[in-house]
């Protein structure tokens, strides 16, 4: 067994996901960073059999390079690598991508998890780890990214929604401040997506993580996940940061968005 995964690279058959189930509805791409061989040969024989398409990177330097010649729609990332480490991979990637990044991180290290996602990473998964979570992790952030616009109102769908200065339109997934483009990874759209739909109701950071990361009720995670996304949000699209005005914190509860009248 190696020391990140909880599968031995002799993995059985019985032990490989089924190539006729759950099959991607296209050839999406992942590429997978990490500095263990066995753990980048699991996973890239496992996301295979799952009908993607893979790149496999065992430095930050060499993920950069594939990055852009590969043009992944999700990226593994471990942390601790040689060259250049996840943190960097995930500044580099974030200047000019929003292509969503899972990063992997050291079970204790809660402050490795906090970075990655401040730095711009969509979610993590603790080591060692079983390869059906990071799979459904994947599965979950892909349809939310790129599926049929993820989002959790229909009426709202094909409309334009107007908050003062920010202009957000749900069909394209795409949001304006002062008429200006604002960038926003396609986990950070679903959570706004989520509060500008149901203006007014507070949500708790479990049934956040539940309605936008797909995270089962009993599974056991951080919230502060949600903490570092709405942070990011308030950076974004908030005049100032330290006394919001749209996405307000329900005391108690979790955070709601202003009441759309």
């Amino acid at each position: 067994m190696t020391e990140g995964i909880t599968l031995n690279a002799k993995t059985s058959e019985k032990e490989m996901p089924s190539t006729a189930s759950s099959q991607p509805k296209r050839n999406e791409k992942v590429l997978i960073v990490d500095d263990e061989a066995s753990i980048r040969r699991i996973l890239e024989t496992r996301f295979k059999m799952l009908g993607y398409e893979t790149a496999v990177a065992s430095d930050g330097e060499e993920a950069i390079e594939i990055f852009e010649q590969f043009s992944p729609d999700i990226v593994i990332l471990d942390i601790m690598m040689p060259k250049m480490d996840g943190y960097g991979v995930t500044k580099e990637i974030r200047k000019n991508n929003d292509t969503p990044i899972i990063i992997l991180t050291a079970l204790g290290d809660v402050s490795e998890r906090i970075t990655g996602l401040e730095l711009g990473a969509d979610d993590y998964v603790v080591k060692p780890f079983s390869p059906k979570e990071l799979e459904a992790r994947v599965k979950s952030i892909l349809r939310r990214t790129y599926g049929k616009n993820g989002s959790f109102s229909q009426k709202e769908a094909n409309n334009l929604i107007q908050i003062g200065q920010i202009k957000i339109d749900t069909s394209k997934r795409q949001v304006f401040r002062k008429n200006e483009r604002v960038r926003l990874t396609g986990m950070e759209f679903s959570l706004l997506e989520l509060l500008v739909t149901n203006s007014g109701v507070p949500y708790s950071r479990g049934e956040i993580l539940k309605h936008v990361w797909s995270y089962p009720e009993d599974h056991r995670i951080d919230t502060r996940v949600v903490d570092v996304h709405i942070s990011r949000l308030r950076s974004k699209l908030e005049n100032d940061i330290s006394n919001p005005e749209l996405i307000l914190t329900a005391r108690g509860i979790g955070y709601m968005f202003q009441k759309i009248n």
